[in-house]
């Protein structure tokens, strides 16, 4: 999916804040953070995410099949996601285009942008990629390495996420225009096997040609948000390299949003690799504060998710809790921002 530049040391002691977190029976939208044994009121209109909508969402996706460029999969998740956005009141534009692949395929490239408070001039911008990986090429059999991926977590967890979180802003909307988008063409770099054939900047086909070719002239936010393989039980998310290197303003704002509200044990004050994103072309071409919230292992050989680009990226891999603990901790920064 990506390519991790360099290797940072973990030298950051990891921040465990221990909370209890619970919502008002008011609409879910009273929020309380506990500290000890002292209750703090975090933000009264901050609404209660929905894990099990969102979870719904992931499964929605991951039904039509295997979301690879120029497939009928693809086509029809296309369909969905801009109808679901349209139906939650959001302005839908689908930007379409296309790019090299590595292999010098040219595919199509459908970027689905949905914005709330269009003429709100105070922006935030929410991302994640849509498509799924044409190769299961980091796969244990071999044989698999050319099958395409569900990609229920590496693609699927982000876009269910702000689905949720269109679906509560069309209920009340932040104090903030919103803009999600979704990225196409994220996963189509090259395979494992093909390594000797690596050419540059073959990841990120979407979010490269989206921020050469912003969906309106002029476009900016005052942040950005990535969220990638974000629904793995018991998923860590450390200081990205890039989203520190471009963004450390955003950093620090999200992940102290997250140990705030109770989620401290999924969002890791230690630092970890630079990782070749969506949010990195953005920060690249269009000098947008954007940071990556994605889970990556210490454990792992591959430094990602046990399952990341193998055929068992599937829904029983997802975790309620851990799209609670993003989509919550996303939320409670928005509706914050004024």
């Amino acid at each position: 999916m990506k390519k991790i530049f360099n290797y940072y040391s973990f030298i950051i002691l990891s921040v465990l804040v221990i909370g209890l977190y619970s919502c008002k029976s008011d609409g879910g939208k009273g929020q309380q953070s506990v500290d000890g044994d002292q209750d703090t009121l975090v933000q009264k209109d901050v609404p209660n995410f929905n894990a099990d909508s969102a979870y719904q969402f992931i499964q929605k996706q991951v039904d039509f099949g295997p979301r690879v460029p120029g497939s009928s999969a693809w086509e029809k998740c296309a369909l969905f996601l801009s109808e679901t956005l349209k139906r939650f009141d959001a302005e839908v534009i689908v930007q379409e285009g296309s790019a090299r692949a590595w292999n010098g395929t040219i595919l199509p490239i459908k970027n689905i942008i949905g914005s709330w408070q269009p003429e709100n001039k105070k922006r935030v911008m929410l991302c994640s990629h849509w498509d799924s990986r044409p190769y299961a090429d980091w796969d244990p059999v071999l044989s698999n390495h050319r099958k395409p991926i569900d990609g229920a977590n590496d693609g699927a967890s982000g876009v269910g996420v702000l689905l949720e979180i269109a679906r509560l802003i069309a209920i009340e909307q932040p104090n903030v225009g919103i803009d999600i988008i979704f990225f196409d063409t994220e996963d189509y770099g090259e395979p494992k096997d093909d390594q000797s054939k690596l050419k540059d900047d073959n990841w990120g086909l979407g979010s490269q040609y989206w921020a050469k070719n912003p969906h309106k002239k002029g476009y900016y936010a005052r942040m950005g948000i990535l969220l990638d393989m974000v629904g793995a039980e018991d998923a860590v998310f450390y200081h990205e390299g890039y989203s520190l290197q471009y963004a450390s303003h955003v950093v620090k704002k999200v992940w102290e949003a997250a140990q705030k509200i109770g989620y401290g044990k999924y969002f890791s004050n230690e630092q970890s690799n630079h990782i070749t994103d969506d949010h990195y072309y953005v920060n690249l071409h269009m000098g947008l504060p954007t940071i990556d919230i994605i889970h990556q292992d210490k454990t792992s050989s591959t430094g990602f998710f046990k399952y990341w680009h193998t055929t068992e990226d599937t829904m029983d891999k997802i975790s309620t809790e851990t799209l609670k603990a993003v989509g919550q901790t996303v939320l409670y920064v928005i509706y914050n921002e004024r």
